[in-house]
């Protein structure tokens, strides 16, 4: 009998209190929210007439302030026309509530971009439905999230069709919360979070538009909605458990870690197990779009569905009359400043640049038509991302490289807008990046994209164009290095391919492309004529429908 290791033994015991205690959170989840269920259901009426109440107080503030609708004309000395419009205009005012759970919805990067797209989609072509927005940003208020929507994606929102409710326990979902077990420790706190979502108002349809797939079974077995899911990257994917296998170090293994056999194969039992549950979640979705063919490719293999490439909305119009000719030498990174979106490896890809061809670097007090420039234009969340951004401009330090680097955060669309306008080359570093609507934006504003050569990038954006190539694909500093050098080199022989880039994402990914998109996929359940709760009961809008500005009207001037 062959004689059982510890190391064998370790990872044997490992799994089964993995097992036991995701078991123990699943059940202890489901009889928690069963406990408390009457808490969702008697407040159900009362939450959703506070949310149609307050907007419908907004839209009668709006009318009058604007001097719409009969309140102008009884003013004017005109006809009332009040009685006509009785009853059809109450019939169309809002019944259904659409619920988008974006903890982070005033964050300004791509994903927020598809949010408040689709939200503005829907006040156009669906104006019985309220979007309700729950977000954990709450040291701002509804005008200062509106004022960014406008100022940082040029979208117009109105905002008596949009509330939010203020979430208080986003620290769960936090990577502070979590240093160890990030996936299962963020996942457990999506539910509490999503809990708490529900608890304020429990929407028709909830919509998660940031992958927070644990937050499904509650909205659809205790909230009785209709789940979207918008995935813009799998939680965990056979690239993250293929990476760990042949232990090599990133941003989700640390050298600790893959340095380690024990530990590797501790970590694998770890991610195995999280994808089955990942999966298990992921079946109470009713309708998932993804937003790359890599994402659906490992959500479909994860979840055993068929899921639906609706491609993120990008400003292709705000971006096309962009000079192509006389650029600056200005490489340009737009990213959130997150840990995987690869700064970095850009900084290490100037670095090397700058190593090759020393006549691009930038001395202090002096100018030189040759020197490159790396500006890196992105918006910091929280203080992670403040920290992550002070140990970038550090790393610059080491590598010599700070008169050649810019950081640009929290810039406004305009700022952006002028950027992209300016510059010659838009870098993107990010390893499997599920889309990557900065390099969109790249092509859309004439830029050649140097991306990195991994999933969205590669398959569907930096792709030839009537057989010609549209950009440059790299994946170490030295393939980045060499592209960027290509294009200074280049100089305005670049432009037949700064058109077919243009030209390529302009069909591809425009704002009219996502909202057809969305719109198929979303038009039954945003069409349906009631409500469905459980699947059991049937509530109608009041009869008439709900309270109209004409009846406040009409009561007003019958006591005149």
């Amino acid at each position: 009998m062959v004689a059982t290791t510890w190391p064998e033994l370790a990872v044997k015991w490992f799994s089964i209190a993995f097992i036991g205690l995701s078991l123990t959170v699943v059940l202890g989840y489901t009889v928690f929210m069963s406990y408390f269920n009457s808490k969702i259901t008697d407040g159900f009426i009362k939450n959703r007439d506070r949310v149609f109440e307050e907007l419908y107080q907004e839209r009668k503030k709006n009318k009058i302030t604007t001097g719409e609708g009969s309140s102008k004309k009884i003013a004017e000395g005109g006809d009332d026309d009040s009685n006509e419009k009785e009853g059809e205009e109450g019939k169309n005012d809002p019944y259904l509530i659409a619920g988008f759970f974006h903890p982070y919805c005033n964050a300004g990067g791509g994903g927020e971009r598809v949010l408040w797209t689709a939200i503005r989609d829907i006040q156009q072509k669906y104006p019985h439905v309220v979007s309700v927005v729950y977000t954990g940003d709450t040291d701002v208020n509804k005008q200062d999230i509106l004022d960014r929507v406008r100022t940082r994606f040029n979208i117009e929102l109105d905002p008596s069709l949009v509330g939010f409710e203020f979430l208080k326990k986003r620290f769960w979902i936090e990577n502070a919360k979590w240093p160890r077990f990030t996936l299962i420790g963020q996942s457990i706190g999506s539910m509490v979070l999503g809990w708490e979502a529900l608890k304020y108002v429990v929407p028709d349809i909830w919509i998660d538009t940031m992958g927070y797939a644990f937050t499904y079974p509650a909205a659809r077995l205790f909230g009785g909605c209709q789940v979207v899911a918008y995935v813009h990257y799998p939680t965990i994917s056979s690239d993250m458990i293929g990476r760990v296998a042949s232990r090599e170090s990133g941003h989700n293994n640390t050298d600790e870690v893959a340095k380690s056999l024990l530990y590797t194969g501790l970590k694998l039992i770890y991610y195995r197990l999280f994808a089955l549950i990942y999966a298990l979640v992921g079946k109470f979705c009713h309708t998932v779009m993804t937003n790359s063919s890599w994402t659906k490719g490992h959500i479909d293999a994860l979840w055993g569905i068929k899921s639906t490439v609706v491609y993120p909305p990008c400003d292709t119009e705000a971006f096309k009359d962009s000079p192509l000719r006389d650029r600056e030498r200005i490489v340009v990174s737009v990213a959130q400043f997150r840990p995987e979106k690869g700064h970095a490896l850009q900084l290490d890809a100037m670095a090397q640049l700058l190593k090759d061809h020393p006549e691009y670097r930038q001395k202090t007090g002096s100018e030189n038509p040759k020197a490159v420039q790396l500006v890196m234009v992105g918006s910091a969340r929280n203080e992670s991302d403040d920290n992550r951004i002070t140990q970038l401009k550090e790393k610059a330090a080491q590598l010599g490289i700070t008169d050649n680097v810019t950081f640009v955060v929290n810039a406004p669309f305009s700022e952006l807008q002028a950027w992209l306008a300016r510059s010659k080359i838009g870098i993107h570093a990010m390893l499997d990046e599920h889309f990557g609507i900065g390099v969109v934006e790249y092509m859309a504003a004439g830029l050649v994209p140097v991306a990195h050569n991994s999933a969205g990038p590669k398959m569907d954006i930096v792709r030839p164009y009537n057989n010609e190539p549209t950009g440059y694909l790299a994946s170490t500093p030295q393939e980045f290095a060499d592209a960027i050098e290509k294009v200074l080199s280049a100089g305005d022989s670049t432009l037949d391919m700064q058109l077919r880039a243009r030209d390529s994402v302009q069909e591809r990914f425009s704002e009219k492309v996502f909202g057809d998109g969305f719109q198929k996929c979303l038009h039954k359940a945003l069409s349906r004529e009631a409500i469905t709760i459980y699947g059991r009961y049937m509530i109608d809008p009041p009869e008439g429908g709900w309270p109209s500005i004409v009846d406040d009207e009409k009561k007003n001037k019958k006591d005149k």
